[in-house]
């Protein structure tokens, strides 16, 4: 059944509000971000079933284009690169979408049970899959787990907002290169 055309202009006002609030603010109330939309904070709460459900479905929607181009975009992000090159690329494309969204992803980071998100769930099986596919000797499942986790932290959120990008993706890098060749 297609969605309701005031549904449809009720979630994007709630989704445009919330991006503009939470980029200055991570810790932004639900009431606000109502308010600002023109809704109910009754409306949020259907609609997204919490104020950690708002920002995941920000997240994702954010994230959409990474996991397209995963899927079907030219390489290194996309098929057809080889798996150490993928997972730069894909690093790189975390990192691009982190800092072009930090008070997001910093209000992101306050949410319980991320791992549990579909987003997370796909971003983790392609580290996994590209660890196994580079290094088949290592515990891809735990290491993906916590390459994730360490774009999950406000050490990264600290270092974006510093300006320390390029810092960042050099590290990730030399991480990456590490893990293919087999060297500490």
């Amino acid at each position: 059944m297609p969605e309701r055309a005031d549904a449809a202009r009720n979630r994007a006002a709630i989704l445009a509000a919330a991006e503009t609030l939470l980029a200055n603010d991570p810790e932004t109330s639900t009431e606000d971000i109502a308010r600002a939309a023109g809704v109910g904070k009754g409306t949020v709460f259907h609609r997204f079933g919490s104020r950690a459900g708002l920002i995941r479905a920000l997240v994702t929607q954010r994230s959409q284009s990474v996991l397209d181009e995963i899927a079907t975009g030219p390489p290194p992000l996309g098929p057809g690169a080889p798996p150490a090159d993928r997972l730069t690329a894909f690093l790189d494309a975390v990192t691009t979408l982190a800092t072009k969204n930090i008070g997001l992803m910093a209000a992101y980071e306050q949410t319980e049970d991320r791992q549990a998100g579909k987003m997370y769930q796909a971003w983790h099986q392609h580290v996994k899959t590209l660890l196994t596919e580079s290094r088949p000797d290592l515990d891809a499942e735990l290491l993906a787990h916590i390459l994730l986790g360490a774009l999950h932290s406000d050490l990264v959120l600290h270092l974006l907002r510093r300006g320390e990008t390029a810092r960042l993706r050099k590290t990730l890098h030399q991480l990456v290169a590490s893990l293919a060749s087999g060297t500490p």
